[in-house]
């Protein structure tokens, strides 16, 4: 039986997946935690095979956070299930260390299989990430370059999104607010726009965000 646990704010996507595996000869549900801390004290009393984790979880404000994670919890696999679009987060959730990336638009069932699959040690990504790490190893420089956007600028640029301060984002990332503000200045440089705006709008329409 495997060991899970579902690490993820809302209450209907614990209530769908609970009642989806209910049944389940090899999936056992060992906890289900809303935030971070609740996540971070569940792995530390219980054995937990594989962690299903949402990136938008409350307290998960930077993907080195999930980095710490599975450096810390090594003995459990993570599986991101998110509906943060994969093309441009799973290549660094990839980088650090997690075993899976799913969408939420997927089939349960695939998360399913991931599950399964990561726990007998593959490394489970959609043939879209597989594409777009190729042309990440192998692109020119100038190809492409909102997909060459760090795993901390793609951070800075979500919560700038959501509306956010320099100040504020400084804070949530545990960052100088001048850094936040070099970052700014190299997304607008990266996305070839001048202005928050356009670097929201672009965000949006290159689904980054």
């Amino acid at each position: 039986m495997i060991r899970v646990c579902l690490a993820d704010n809302h209450p209907v996507v614990h209530q769908g997946v609970k009642s989806y595996f209910k049944d389940s000869s090899a999936v056992n549900f060992v906890g289900v935690v809303s935030n971070l801390d609740d996540l971070d004290e569940l792995l530390k009393k219980k054995a937990v095979d594989v962690v299903v984790l949402d990136l938008e979880l409350e307290g998960l404000t930077s993907i080195n956070l999930v980095k710490s994670l599975i450096r810390e919890y090594s003995d459990s696999k993570f599986v991101v299930f998110t509906n943060l679009g994969e093309q441009i987060y799973a290549p660094n959730a990839l980088k650090a260390g997690v075993s899976a990336y799913i969408h939420k638009s997927s089939k349960l069932e695939d998360l399913e299989n991931a599950i399964k699959k990561v726990n007998e040690g593959h490394v489970v990504f959609s043939e879209a990430v597989k594409k777009n790490l190729a042309l990440l190893n192998k692109g020119k420089k100038s190809d492409r370059l909102y997909r060459k956007l760090s795993s901390r600028e793609i951070e800075v640029l979500r919560y700038l999104s959501d509306g956010k301060k320099n100040k504020e984002i400084a804070k949530l990332l545990t960052l100088n607010e001048k850094t936040i503000s070099t970052y700014k200045l190299r997304l607008l440089t990266k996305l070839h726009v001048t202005n928050l705006v356009d670097l929201v709008n672009k965000a949006k329409a290159l689904e980054i965000v």
